[in-house]
C-alpha cells in the first residue's frame, strides 16, 4: 500500500483536491475558439481513411431534407444537410467536456445537453469540421 505522501504526489490533482473538500471548476468553451477546425490536434479520427456513407440507407433518412441532421454515434460524427449539394460533418465530441450523445439542433446551432453549450453549424466554429463531398447519394468524409 502506498504511503500518504506517495499517493498525494501521484494522484490526479482534482481528485486529491476534492478529497479535501476543495472544488475545481473547469472553464466552459466558447464559440470564440475555432482552433478545432481541421487543426493539428490529435483525435480518434486523425489519420483515418475516408468514410463513405450511402445516404439511401434508411438510417440516414433524417438527412434527406435541408436542415436535417443526425448524431452518427457509431462514427463519432454530427451530420447536417446544408443544401441539396452539401452535408457538413463534425466531430461529435463536445469541446467543453467530450460528451458525444446529448446533442440537439435548432437549424443553425448544435446544443450539447450536458451543460447547454451551443456551437454553430459553420466550419469556422469550435466543433471540428471535416471535408465532405456529396456525389449523388454517396457522402464521402475526409478526416
Amino acid at each position: 500500500m502506498k504511503t500518504r505522501r506517495t499517493f498525494l504526489k501521484t494522484a490526479c490533482k482534482p481528485i486529491v483536491l476534492a478529497a479535501f473538500g476543495i472544488t475545481v471548476i473547469e472553464a466552459c468553451s466558447s464559440e470564440e475558439t475555432p482552433d478545432n477546425y481541421l487543426s493539428g490536434s490529435q483525435n480518434e479520427n486523425d489519420n483515418k481513411a475516408p468514410l463513405e456513407i450511402d445516404l439511401s440507407d434508411g438510417k440516414f433518412s433524417d438527412l434527406k431534407d435541408i436542415g436535417g441532421w443526425m448524431n452518427y454515434t457509431s462514427e463519432n460524427l454530427l451530420l447536417v444537410r446544408i443544401s441539396d449539394s452539401e452535408i457538413r460533418a463534425f466531430n461529435n465530441s463536445c469541446p467543453h467536456q467530450g460528451t458525444r450523445d446529448k446533442w440537439s439542433f435548432d437549424g443553425s446551432d448544435f446544443e450539447c445537453g450536458q451543460h447547454g453549450n451551443t456551437y454553430s453549424n459553420s466550419c469556422g466554429g469550435s466543433l471540428r469540421c471535416y471535408i465532405t463531398k456529396l456525389d449523388g447519394t454517396i457522402l464521402t468524409i475526409n478526416f
